[in-house]
């Protein structure tokens, strides 16, 4: 029997049975993708293959292809009116694809190669992309912020429903941080991207797209990232843009909302969205821009007997603002004391996260949090590092005034502080 990419098989080898959908096959072998999301290749002189499922395409008259007939008929129905999403690519994973010559991934695809190579997302949206880059996340930085956040703006004000942004992975914690404190928004924002490239096996680009876009059609009208909740292809988590980090190097569900639940998840199959936090609803808030991005701050992470000279080559360098990643609530060593207080006695803000991630910093506890607070240091109660450092560019970027900067940054302004009962 002949089988056809995209019909549904069983595959049985050495007394283990194999199931999922047939992807493209070099002749000889066959490859599915299972319902893990993990491909698998076989030699077809090897294995028995049984048909479970024909993909529709048959032109027999048969009840598939009549199934399959219907569908796409109501989709291109004349007058079906699908929403308006702008695709924003600036590169990544979700955007690449392997180099053959090197075995280097690179990026190279537009917002059109996208939509080529995942047609599933046309029978959601009505899309329109931009390239506002086309690199690897570590190349980021705050002009690029900044470009892409006067994108969002104007498509929105062109009549967007929802955004979707395609971002490496690696950095793009702090782009959507930097995006949800400069952009006040009336519809959906989401940042997606891929652990794997999306002719890779195992690929999450396809289904991580396919749920942003559910994502930005909605009425969550934050910013937020939509990645993988699982290693397998079952759900993705719509994590708030202050609140999200990514927590392994290669796993597909590498992104996790840290001192919050995500906002929701989104069922891959159905498309069903479920929300467990408070969230702004769409058109709940008027769009309001405000760009601006103080590059000269510096994340400084303390390890036991690091030497406080590395503050005076921030505070000498002429640095603008400084946020230090102490261990446990939020301490560095009583030798730092003082370069702190050189610091802020410089009006050079200095801004204490927690090397813990999880829980909030309190520097009343013990003496030396309590000379960090006399010298001038602000807490960042259960704010991340990143998002801490992002949050402490913009304010910068607002405002040269001192105390006007030291007051927004103790305020929550875009959900990167969870409010609590004590202080």
């Amino acid at each position: 029997m002949e089988f056809k990419q995209g019909d549904r098989v069983r595959i049985e080898k050495n007394g283990t049975v194999y199931e999922g959908r047939i992807m493209p096959s070099m002749e000889g072998y066959i490859t599915i993708k299972m319902n893990s999301g993990y491909n698998a290749g076989f030699s077809t002189d090897r294995v028995k293959v049984t048909l479970l499922e024909d993909n529709g395409e048959s032109t027999n008259g048969g009840e598939n292809g009549a199934k399959e007939s219907r569908a796409v008929e109501e989709i291109k129905k004349p007058g079906k009116k699908l929403p308006k999403v702008t695709i924003l690519s600036t590169g990544g994973t979700i955007a690449s694809k392997i180099d053959y010559r090197t075995g280097a991934v690179t990026s190279q695809f537009t917002a059109d190669d996208i939509l080529a190579a995942i047609p599933e997302l046309k029978e959601i949206a009505d899309f329109k992309g931009r390239v506002i880059s086309s690199i690897l996340s570590e190349n980021m930085d705050a002009g690029t912020w900044e470009k892409l956040a006067c994108a969002i703006v104007e498509e929105i004000k062109d009549g967007a429903d929802g955004i979707i942004v395609t971002h490496g992975t690696d950095t793009m914690m702090y782009t959507a941080a930097a995006l949800s404190f400069m952009i006040e928004t009336p519809v959906p924002i989401v940042l997606v991207g891929s652990q794997r490239s999306a002719d890779r096996p195992s690929s999450d680009s396809a289904m991580n797209a396919i749920c942003a876009t559910r994502v930005a059609i909605s009425d969550i009208a934050e910013v937020s990232v939509v990645m993988h909740g699982t290693t397998s292809d079952d759900y993705c988590e719509i994590h708030r843009g202050t609140k999200v980090r990514k927590m392994h190097t290669s796993r597909r569900d590498a992104f996790k909302s840290i001192n919050s639940l995500p906002i929701g998840t989104v069922d891959y199959n159905t498309g069903e969205i479920k929300t467990f936090t408070n969230y702004t609803k769409r058109g709940e808030k008027p769009l309001k821009f405000k760009p601006g991005m103080e590059p000269k701050c510096a994340l400084v992470k303390f390890t036991p007997d690091a030497d406080p000279d590395i503050l005076d080559y921030y505070i000498k360098g002429g640095y603008k603002g400084l946020v230090l990643e102490g261990t446990g609530l939020g301490h560095v060593s009583t030798k730092w004391v003082p370069l702190i207080q050189k610091a802020t006695d410089s009006k050079i803000p200095v801004v204490v996260t927690s090397q813990c991630l999880n829980g909030r910093v309190c520097d009343r506890v013990y003496d030396t949090g309590r000379d960090i607070l006399k010298a001038g240091a602000i807490e960042g109660e259960d704010t991340l590092p990143e998002t801490a450092l992002v949050k402490l560019m913009w304010v910068l970027g607002q405002t040269d005034e001192y105390n006007e900067a030291i007051g927004m940054l103790r305020e929550n302004l875009s959900g990167e502080i969870t409010e609590c009962c004590f202080k």
